[in-house]
């Protein structure tokens, strides 16, 4: 395999090793190889385009894994660019949807991207990235340039994809304007002139869109490299704030510790892959030495301490695990209980959780009392028909969650 007539070098292939770690798909291989011998060679950084529409304030583990990517092929000398989809999401991406996604305003597109970049450079270094937006290219195309760039494209290549089949064969709405997002998101790649793009295994036909379209424009094609979606605590659906099994990497460092050292063993090494930095050979030896006999919860507090101190800091991480530590050997309530304040005593034990926002809804709580997870001033509360009078109370649901509920007429 040859980049021209060149043999390719260890370090070239070095930098395949690392682009391949934990990816779920490199397209194409063979192209990649190329294109990092001729970097090498010519000393010119390639160009690894990430984009991410602000369609949500904060960022959580699970849009990490990416970032992850981003900073092992930045950290080869490569030109990492971090492109914030101000456009793009106004139209909303139909990646993964049943139903037309609803539109943002301008309002909460900025507001959201404003925090973006700010907690991605907890994992990016902010000095070696280049921030866009793709409003600079998108807002100036006008209706003419759109109609020009969508005539590059057919609908029958576009009614390919997963989604749009689907909807279209069960009789589900497909709104003309859902068709733009993945030719916007493709002209991305083709202003930016991208060497390779990254995302989710949810965004490859968004992202061959953009290979095709280069080719359109004349330009040298985009590689695609697409990582797996994160599980979240539960170990079954996909990490998401709206499914409330997410570490946000702006949670505090106990209770992210504490997240972290929910998940099954089984998906900690899962983890490790993808949101660790640790080499993969030494990864393979703390596996082994799990299955020849360690407690993988000692295993599992390495990559809880090591996310904690990526974002916030190594004493924070100590102390995070000195106080898991205390609450799980010894039994003890954390220091410094967040304080929340409920109305309507006396209140029904689902409300009074739901209202502490301690679970995301009423049906949760019932399934934790049922489960047994429930504690009040460290009772076990089983009556889910439970009313709870005025007072101040310490309230635990599980192993993980604490609050010092003060509950008011």
């Amino acid at each position: 395999m040859n980049a021209g007539n060149s043999p390719i070098s260890a370090q070239a292939r070095e930098a395949l090793r690392v682009s391949l770690r934990g990816c779920d798909e490199l397209l194409i291989e063979e192209e990649w190889l190329r294109k990092l011998a001729r970097s090498e060679q010519t000393g010119i950084p390639l160009r690894i385009k990430l984009g991410l529409d602000p369609t949500a304030p904060d960022l959580h583990l699970g849009h990490t894994v990416v970032l992850n990517k981003m900073r092992q092929l930045q950290d080869l000398g490569h030109t990492v660019i971090f492109l914030i989809g101000d456009f793009t999401a106004m139209i909303g991406d139909p990646s993964g949807r049943n139903s037309t996604r609803p539109a943002l305003t301008r309002e909460q597109i900025e507001a959201n991207a404003r925090t973006y970049f700010e907690q991605a450079s907890l994992v990016l270094d902010p000095a070696r990235t280049e921030i866009r937006y793709n409003s600079e290219w998108s807002d100036p195309l006008g209706a003419r340039g759109m109609i020009q760039l969508a005539a590059r494209y057919t609908l029958a290549r576009m009614l390919e994809r997963d989604d749009f089949t689907k909807r279209y064969k069960g009789g589900v709405p497909i709104s003309v304007h859902e068709l733009l997002y993945p030719l916007m998101q493709g002209y991305d790649s083709v202003a930016l002139k991208s060497d390779i793009e990254l995302g989710g295994t949810d965004q490859k036909f968004n992202l061959l869109v953009g290979r095709e379209l280069q080719r359109e424009y004349g330009q040298e094609p985009q590689c695609i490299l697409t990582m797996p979606l994160l599980e979240g605590l539960d170990g079954v659906e996909k990490m998401s704030k709206s499914k409330a099994n997410y570490v946000g990497i702006t949670d505090l460092p106990g209770e992210m510790f504490g997240k972290l050292m929910s998940i099954s063993d089984g998906l900690m090494w899962k983890y490790f892959t993808l949101l660790s930095f640790r080499p993969m050979a030494e990864i393979d030896a703390l596996r082994k030495s799990c299955e020849e006999g360690r407690n993988p919860r000692d295993v599992k507090v390495m990559l809880a301490q090591e996310i904690v101190t990526r974002f916030h800091s190594a004493e924070l991480a100590d102390r995070a695990l000195a106080d898991f530590d205390a609450r799980f050997r010894e039994g003890a309530i954390p220091e410094n209980l967040p304080e929340v304040r409920v109305q309507g005593a006396p209140i029904g034990i689902a409300q009074l959780l739901k209202q502490a926002q301690l679970v995301p809804s009423t049906s949760e709580a019932m399934r934790n009392v049922e489960q047994g997870g429930v504690r009040l001033d460290g009772e076990r509360v089983s009556d889910k028909a439970l009313k709870v009078p005025e007072g101040t109370y310490v309230v635990q649901i599980g192993k993980r969650k604490f609050a010092r509920v003060i509950v008011g007429a």
